[in-house]
């Protein structure tokens, strides 16, 4: 079965370690999921989480606890990294990036997820497309939690929706990815 790769979120917000956002393993996943980029060739989609022009319903409260959050797409901090120069990007307002851009460039394959944060937008992602249909493998040793202890919990979650999501490894997916 076909697979695309979509890296979540590698964003200069997650990256600096002087941003409120800052994912303390970030710098550690970058090396596996350029591995896997190269793997995926053209099958790969990177996303960005971007703030709303104007909040709604609980966003409001959201942006109000990260104001320094609501900047513009095209802010520096929501770029995605330097070690990465995606062509476009499927952005998103929101955590689960399983938009209908998403969907359609997936279409019938299955979805590898790598990227930040494994207990937040990954999580997110990963439980919606498997809501959808979607076979999910998300890639351990390529994704970062907030902290060790929230990207563990989060891995185990995942391994709950079984058979729907798997937990694999880079190797394990470069792996399975060649066979094919």
């Amino acid at each position: 079965m076909r697979a695309v790769l979509a890296v979540i979120d590698l964003q200069n917000v997650f990256a600096d370690p002087a941003s409120a956002w800052f994912t303390p393993r970030f710098a550690e996943v970058v090396p596996p999921i350029r591995r896997l980029v190269t793997a995926f060739g053209n099958d790969v989609v990177f996303t960005r989480f971007v703030a709303p022009a104007s909040p709604e319903g609980a966003w409001k409260q959201y942006y109000a606890q990260w104001p320094f959050a609501l900047q513009p797409p095209d802010a520096p901090l929501y770029q995605v990294v330097d070690a990465f120069h995606p062509t476009s990007t499927v952005d998103a307002t929101t955590f689960g990036k399983w938009t209908p851009r998403l969907a359609t460039r997936v279409g019938g394959a299955r979805l590898v997820l790598a990227g930040v944060s494994t207990d937040c937008c990954v999580l997110s992602t990963a439980l919606a497309a498997a809501d959808a249909g979607v076979s999910v493998t998300v890639v351990s040793d390529a994704c970062a939690g907030v902290d060790d202890e929230s990207h563990t919990k989060a891995l185990h979650i995942l391994r709950l929706y079984s058979p729907l999501v798997t937990v694999a490894t880079t190797e394990e997916v470069l792996e399975l990815n060649s066979s094919r």
